[in-house]
């Protein structure tokens, strides 16, 4: 930005002393002094309305908007981001991504999740959530734009997460077309992989958003497992096989050539590893436990 302002066109020589002087000369630095105050009105109003404030000026509200002005070769430190706490709540959740880039809101019933405010394609949207779930029984609904990295979230069915244990979970929602698809990431299970386990039960269905599940038999006893969501891992193990077995049927069995087949287990410590994938279970490791 040029300035108007010319400091150079008053005359500070003038009036001369001990001569008659010319009226002229004085209307013209006159003149000069009030275009002077004038221009420099307009370009400090100018840069009230532009420029980046530390504390906001006398008699206005600060106000750092930069409206999506680019900034670019800057060297920052010490950045914070702003905290957006949705309170306790359930049904439809709203993400508003102007309200900030990390929210937190606390499940006391099942929550469907929206989106708002993403910005324009060709740049990056995000935003942190804090999940707080007081009960196992209460899920998470995704939108169905978000469609990217699910495959590899816990807990996932559809659109839908279950939670095997209460507790803080921080998911990642990123996007760079506007919202049309939106990425996931699980930022606080990933570092705790196959932690979650579960006692089952005679006759009970293994859990498909836990990654064991683990029995002891005093008696002949049977579970089954359902279908799971691709990549997903699941774990058996006999804790002690005192008397009878453990038969388990699994829906979508990868050792037959269709439906369901069965796992028995019939001495302590056997145990198997599966994994789910084309839509079917696989075992991909084996200790003693029987397939058919």
């Amino acid at each position: 930005m040029t300035s108007n302002v010319n400091p150079n066109n008053i005359d500070t020589a003038f009036p001369i002393a001990g001569q008659d002087n010319d009226s002229q000369g004085f209307r013209d630095n006159f003149t000069n002094i009030k275009n002077n105050f004038a221009y420099t009105e307009d370009e400090v109003t100018d840069l009230q309305s532009k420029v980046i404030l530390k504390s906001a000026l006398t008699g206005t509200s600060l106000d750092n908007d930069f409206d999506g002005a680019l900034i670019t070769a800057a060297l920052i430190t010490d950045i914070r981001e702003s905290v957006t706490a949705l309170g306790t709540t359930n049904g439809t959740v709203t993400l508003n991504h102007a309200a900030g880039h990390y929210q937190t809101v606390t499940a006391d019933g099942s929550i469907t999740l929206a989106f708002s405010n993403l910005p324009a394609a060709g740049t990056k949207g995000r935003i942190q959530l804090a999940y707080t779930v007081g009960s196992v029984a209460y899920t998470l609904t995704l939108p169905a734009a978000v469609t990217l990295g699910t495959a590899v979230i816990r807990g996932i069915s559809g659109q839908v997460i279950t939670f095997p244990e209460t507790g803080t979970f921080i998911f990642e929602f990123t996007t760079s077309n506007a919202g049309t698809t939106i990425h996931i990431a699980d930022l606080s299970r990933q570092v705790k992989p196959n932690a979650s386990s579960e006692d089952l039960a005679s006759s009970g269905a293994a859990s498909v958003v836990t990654d064991i599940s683990y029995f002891t038999t005093a008696a002949s006893e049977t579970a089954t497992l359902a279908a799971g969501t691709a990549g997903q891992i699941k774990m058996f193990s006999a804790v002690d096989i005192t008397s009878g077995n453990m038969v388990i049927t699994v829906t979508n069995a990868g050792w037959k050539a269709s439906g369901t087949g069965t796992i028995t287990f019939s001495a302590r410590g056997a145990g198997c590893t599966l994994c789910y994938v084309a839509s079917k279970w696989f075992c991909v490791g084996n200790n003693g436990a029987a397939f058919a």
